[in-house]
């Protein structure tokens, strides 16, 4: 008499009844980088572009997100709004600017070399730069409306003008530089003498039937800014 379980026999399936399949095993669980700075990091220079190009108005956050490889929920968490985000941008631009100028070591040149080096730095970053350039544009257009809120523009903006006041100071103590030179209209000088032409070159390379941008142009930009400076400095 057959066993009612016969291991050896097991029974077969009915027609039209599929057999139990065996599950995959699961998945190994994927691993998620996370890296909040360097996604800071790619949010604003993506940022720095889009505002750069298209204004405040006109920037989208939606193209900041996937040029900066995200999404507008990591955006917002990351750097809040559209306005928080263009002010940290600006803070950043400024930034930026100012702890390259650190690296002069204006301190340890002689005060006409000194100031020659600021002009040269001031005139080549403007032109390694140009989203820089157009940022001030914006902002200038906005009256600054938001950078007034930044508490960061100004403090860092302090220690520099100290360091030119020392190369001022240092210039009269040899009797190089005559007295009284404000050391912020010095500044505001130095980079105006700069931005004018830079953000002007179109214009004016069409109004004067020269190439503002060609090589030679540029030189003779630099060496007149140089002399200019400098003779005004002279005691």
């Amino acid at each position: 008499m057959d066993s009612l379980t016969d291991p050896a026999h097991p029974a077969p399936t009915q027609p039209g009844t599929a057999q139990a399949a065996t599950p995959p095993p699961a998945p190994s669980p994927v691993k998620v980088t996370r890296d909040p700075e360097g996604t800071r990091a790619r949010i604003l220079a993506a940022a720095t572009e889009e505002f750069a190009r298209y204004g405040l108005g006109g920037a989208r956050v939606d193209r900041i997100a996937e040029a900066a490889g995200t999404n507008k929920r990591m955006l917002y968490y990351h750097v809040g709004n559209k306005e928080s985000l263009y002010l940290a941008v600006l803070e950043g631009a400024y930034e930026h600017i100012r702890a390259t100028e650190r690296q002069l070591s204006l301190e340890t040149l002689n005060p006409p070399d000194a100031i020659a080096r600021l002009i040269g730095f001031t005139w080549q970053y403007f032109i390694d730069h140009p989203e820089f350039m157009a940022l001030l544009n914006i902002e200038n257009l906005h009256r600054a409306e938001l950078l007034k809120d930044s508490d960061k523009v100004p403090s860092m903006h302090s220690p520099f003008v100290q360091l030119i006041a020392d190369v001022l100071e240092r210039g009269v103590a040899q009797g190089i530089f005559r007295a009284g030179v404000d050391p912020v209209q010095l500044y505001i000088s130095i980079a105006g003498l700069s931005y004018f032409y830079l953000s002007n070159v179109h214009t004016l390379s069409v109004i004067f039937r020269r190439d503002l941008m060609a090589e030679p142009e540029k030189a003779a930009r630099l060496a007149h800014m140089v002399e200019l400076v400098l003779q005004s400095l002279r005691a």
